[in-house]
């Protein structure tokens, strides 16, 4: 399935908050995202119907197996690009904000690419 890049930051972010909290609820992401609740609402209802996410009873959210491929690939992504884009002299604020944009249109090709070149001068 060919994913949305807002959707794919939404997964990033259930992904990033559940390794600092032992929950997530859809509060949670409008308080990190500053998003409004019927935004978030709204995502977390389509995410749920492709089958990305459960939400329970108690409002809380987890990512299916699916989900938690796509969201640690944006974070993977994420986290690597960003501190390499740091690591050749970019302004940390703008290697986070490039890095957001650049992980959600990279091939996993060139991206593995990257990975290698930067993994092999480390």
């Amino acid at each position: 399935m060919n994913m949305r890049e807002s959707a794919e930051n939404y997964l990033e972010t259930i992904y990033m908050l559940s390794r600092r909290a032992a929950g997530v609820r859809a509060i949670d992401i409008v308080n990190e995202l500053e998003f409004t609740r019927p935004s978030v609402s709204v995502a977390m209802r389509n995410l749920r119907e492709s089958g990305y996410i459960e939400v329970a009873q108690d409002g809380m959210i987890t990512l299916t197996e699916e989900g938690l491929r796509v969201a640690r690939t944006m974070y993977e992504r994420h986290t690597l690009i960003s501190r390499w884009l740091i690591a050749l002299g970019v302004d940390e604020k703008t290697a986070l904000e490039d890095a957001c944009r650049m992980e959600h249109v990279i091939s996993a090709e060139s991206f593995e690419a990257i990975k290698k070149h930067i993994c092999n001068d480390v």
